[in-house]
């Protein structure tokens, strides 16, 4: 839509070929399956030309839940690839600017949660030499000047087109788009870059985020700058299905990264929406349907075992497979559940570890190498 493109097998080998990397499982699995520019990312690879990769996290809740993970498991495996800059911003600010309506929602407490998600992004194992995580309450200084001008060029009516902006929302929702374009543009990290304009910025992200990188790639070439490129993966569905929107605050429609392996498995089992047959004979006979049922679709995002995600394909989808004797709702879930255990308890490892001073040296404005 609106220009980007499908990620085709040639993109993907032509990635492949250059890197000497097998391509990421979401890549290979259609997950991440559109992309703005992304050959010019690979031009510049091959030329050894520098690139940087820019994500986000707008803090809302204590814990990241397995939607959140997502866009972070997949730039911590293009900064190995590539090994390139990242550059993380914790969007404190936005959540203040749409949650902020209560006295208890102040922007210090934001802030605060921003630096608790700061540990959940850390233990997915980025390279602090070669990463910059930024709350934007405390770096905005440093990004103003590259903010105003994207400001300047931006008129309230192509914002509002763009964003849906009312005249009741308070005057900083207008103003936010352009915060969040800023670390598109290498100006914004004078301390990484200077004023070199040069480097291009990879933007991995949910499709649903591609409006705010239009209205930036739309802005970068009046400004003189180069476009961002962009990555986009699929809507990760929420555990209990794809009709529903996954909530931080609803528990029931997600796990979290500290729930514990009792809480995974009762949340899988009772939450999880289920594409099997309503009765069982039906499912036996029939199998899943597996567009709409959890499991299988949690599994394409998180079991990085092809054959295993094949049997489960076959033995559970509709086909010729064990036709007759499908497997059941229940043993899906219970695979789910085995492949959620171990990863989200290697990640509650790697969190403990870190600590108070790590955060600091993350998020310390300073020189990358």
């Amino acid at each position: 839509r609106f220009g980007s493109q499908r990620i085709s097998p040639e993109l993907i080998q032509r990635m492949e070929k250059l890197t000497g990397v097998r391509a990421h499982p979401w890549l290979r699995r259609g997950m991440f399956f559109s992309h703005r520019d992304f050959e010019l990312i690979l031009d510049a690879y091959e030329k050894k030309k520098p690139f940087y990769l820019y994500t986000g996290r707008g803090p809302s809740s204590d814990a990241l839940h397995m939607g959140h993970l997502i866009p972070f498991m997949f730039t911590k495996w293009l900064q190995d690839t590539f090994k390139c800059y990242l550059v993380i911003q914790m969007t404190d600010d936005e959540k203040f600017l749409w949650k902020g309506d209560n006295e208890s929602n102040t922007a210090d407490k934001f802030y605060r949660l921003g630096k608790e998600n700061a540990r959940d992004i850390i233990a997915c194992g980025f390279d602090i030499n070669k990463t910059f995580i930024f709350s934007n309450l405390e770096y905005i200084g440093h990004m103003y000047p590259t903010i105003l001008r994207i400001e300047k060029s931006v008129t309230y009516s192509q914002a509002k087109g763009i964003f849906g902006f009312t005249d009741s929302d308070n005057i900083g929702k207008h103003s936010f788009p352009a915060i969040q374009a800023a670390p598109s543009f290498p100006v914004a990290f004078p301390h990484i870059y200077g004023s070199d304009t040069e480097p291009l910025c990879l933007i991995p992200c949910a499709i649903d985020q591609d409006p705010y990188f239009r209205m930036t790639r739309d802005v970068a070439p009046r400004l003189g700058w180069k476009k961002p490129a962009l990555l986009h993966s699929k809507f990760f569905p929420a555990l209990t299905g794809s009709k529903t929107k996954m909530s931080a605050s609803d528990s029931s429609t997600t796990i979290y990264v500290s729930d514990t392996p009792d809480m995974i498995k009762n949340k899988v089992n009772k939450y999880a929406f289920s594409g099997g047959q309503e009765r069982m004979e039906d499912q036996k006979e029939q199998g899943a349907n597996l567009e709409v049922d959890v499991a299988f679709q949690w599994m394409r995002f998180f079991c990085d075992d092809d054959s295993l995600l094949k049997k489960m394909e076959d033995e559970y989808g509709p086909g010729p497979v064990r036709a007759g004797n499908k497997m059941l709702t229940g043993e899906a879930k219970a695979m789910l559940v085995a492949t959620l255990q171990p990863i989200i308890a290697k990640h509650q490892q790697a969190r403990a570890a870190v600590t108070d001073d790590m955060v600091e040296a993350f998020m310390a404005v300073r020189k990358l190498h």
